[in-house]
């Protein structure tokens, strides 16, 4: 079953508990049993044996656990019953603003974690953008709360104790320390005036034992304001050994919290755009935990499933801690390993020098995204322009053999498709065009030759922060769709391809065929219409420089020349040589 929060405060109906529902409580009561029996049994003045025992229990169940099962203390083991740690009560007292170049972070006391982190740099709607579900319900952990999968009556006490709450002179961080005389907790916070890599640690003890803790980002990251953020979320981990990215969506964990252990360059939870990550300050085994939270978000009320991530070195926990966008130079700059969040996937051979070469020219060039992919794209254009040359010569042979095709088909005329000269008559077409070197598919290579620049700029608008929120002309954000109800960049590039239609020549055409062509640009239009303004700016312009490259050709020799090269030769008149 899911670790997931509950949906209270919705106005929803109770649901049925599943069989994992079932399962989790019917082991959490064997737990509770297990744990409480000792002090249930024990008489109002137990014996020193029965003290002794009842102490080396608890003990035991305070011991880092292993992947598998809790380390039993020595058999000697004894602890008393009077608090060993001193007791550091503290009031409620208001929330903890660190305020740097970059972001705005509320902390409280109540819990020691995090209740808005906002980037000053990165904007949504107008405002800085807000990377900390601040809808999710009461039940939800806050991020940095501290994760005891053994020990999970501790985890809530610590997760809402009250704790000693002590900021930096400087204003760049601050410790929280809590004891109630058996069972300790401290968390401190370092930050930089002008970076977004941080430090974070944390430690547990219980009676002086070191207990394993890790720190949580539950119920969703990032960009709560784009459609459907869920799906853009997932928890994150580079494994060494495997020199590879892991990623984990809520689904791995729709049966229960999914731990990995190993040896991790860092770990986290990420959305398109932005991420949060431990980096482990030593060369120590890292536990990453997946969860599945069900909650609400600042703009849909209907709960969906985020991912949580809970990050652990064992006992003491240092990490650096990088929270802020997928920038890939500042990335790289950090730990050349993060990287690897940019993530282009299986077309990166072809997306990544892409969003070098836009980068390159949007920062050396014409300062502005829109400029340099309408730049970028006239170069791949160009540069494909011998292939295209090719397929023109033959688009123009083909056309200038339609009055032989012609006679072709008159010679087969009325006969149905199940005939079997309908196959001679085929054949003897295909000959023709064999004769002469013709293509009959090369009306779709320069449709060809885009899809796999189309895919990869889909793929860097997707992961590039960059475009994000980048600007060109009327619009206001080249990673989103326009924000129009009429919108005008698709419909201009629907316009621009049924022109393009009308230079190309169709000769030869299945009639059938023919039709269907001419629906194509609104099919095209239909699904470009949500896409990304920046991914319809580059097909709107390939369109536009395919015009006028289609122009140029029509209007030389070598147009003239492809039709010639095509023509039968001329019957001799009678009594002339």
């Amino acid at each position: 079953m899911a670790e997931s929060t509950g949906n209270k405060g919705l106005g929803q109906p109770p649901e049925q508990m599943s069989t994992e529902t079932r399962l989790l409580l019917a082991f959490l009561l064997m737990g509770a049993i297990m744990f409480l029996t000792p002090y249930f049994f024990k008489s109002q003045q137990p014996s020193p044996a029965a003290k002794k025992a009842t102490q080396a229990g608890a003990s035991q169940a305070t011991v880092p656990p292993t992947p598998t099962e809790a380390i039993a203390p020595p058999a000697s083991a004894e602890t008393s019953t009077a608090p060993i740690a001193p007791v550091i009560q503290a009031p409620t007292q208001p929330p903890l603003v660190i305020d740097t170049d970059l972001y705005r972070i509320t902390f409280v006391n109540q819990g020691a974690n995090i209740r808005s982190w906002k980037l000053k740099k990165s904007l949504a709607e107008g405002k800085p953008l807000e990377l900390v579900n601040t809808a999710a319900t009461i039940e939800d952990p806050y991020p940095f709360d501290l994760y005891l999968p053994d020990r999970k009556d501790l985890a809530k006490k610590l997760n809402s104790a009250i704790y000693q709450q002590t900021a930096d002179p400087d204003g760049l961080g601050v410790t929280y320390e809590y004891s109630d005389g058996h069972n300790t907790a401290r968390k401190t916070f370092r930050f930089r005036k002008d970076s977004y890599l941080a430090q974070v640690t944390s430690e547990v003890r219980t009676d002086g034992q070191a207990v394993d803790n890790a720190l949580e980002w539950r119920g969703g990251f990032g960009d709560f304001t784009i459609s459907n953020p869920a799906l853009k979320q997932q928890t994150i981990y580079f494994d060494q050994a495997a020199n590879s990215l892991k990623e984990q969506t809520y689904k791995a964990a729709s049966k229960g919290p999914v731990t990995n252990s190993g040896n991790f360059s860092f770990a986290g939870v990420e959305d398109g755009y932005f991420t949060a990550v431990f980096l482990p300050e030593s060369n120590a085994t890292v536990q990453a935990t997946t969860f599945s939270d069900n909650t609400r978000s600042p703009l849909i009320e209907k709960p969906a499933d985020y991912p949580g991530a809970a990050v652990s070195m064992g006992p003491v926990n240092h990490f650096k801690l990088f929270v802020g966008p997928k920038d890939y130079d500042l990335l790289k700059r950090v730990d050349p390993k993060l990287e690897q969040l940019v993530n282009f996937g299986w077309l990166s051979i072809i997306a990544k020098p892409l969003f070098l070469v836009v980068n390159w020219f949007n920062d050396n060039v014409v300062h502005n995204f829109g400029w340099a992919i309408v730049v970028v794209t006239i170069v791949i254009n160009m540069a494909l322009f011998p292939l295209k040359l090719s397929n023109m010569k033959s688009m123009r042979k083909m056309q200038a053999l339609k009055p032989q095709v012609d006679a072709i088909n008159a010679k087969y005329k009325n006969i149905k498709m199940t005939d079997p000269r309908k196959g001679e008559q085929n054949q003897e077409v295909m000959d023709l065009y064999k004769k002469y070197g013709v293509n009959p598919m090369g009306g779709c290579v320069p449709m060809l030759l885009q899809v796999p620049f189309f895919f990869a700029f889909y793929k860097v608008f997707m992961v590039s922060v960059e475009m994000r929120g980048a600007n060109w002309l009327w619009i206001h954000d080249l990673s989103q769709a326009e924000p129009f109800a009429i919108k005008v960049l698709p419909i201009v590039m629907i316009v621009s391809q049924f022109y393009m239609q009308s230079m190309t020549p169709q000769a030869n055409v299945d009639p059938n065929q023919q039709k269907m062509m001419k629906f194509m640009p609104l099919i095209f239009g239909f699904m470009f219409y949500q896409f990304p303004s920046g991914l319809v700016l580059y097909y709107l312009t390939s369109n536009l420089v395919g015009m006028g490259q289609q122009w140029f050709f029509n209007h030389t020799e070598a147009a003239q020349e492809a039709a010639r090269s095509v023509e039968p030769p001329k019957k001799k008149k009678d009594g002339k040589k």
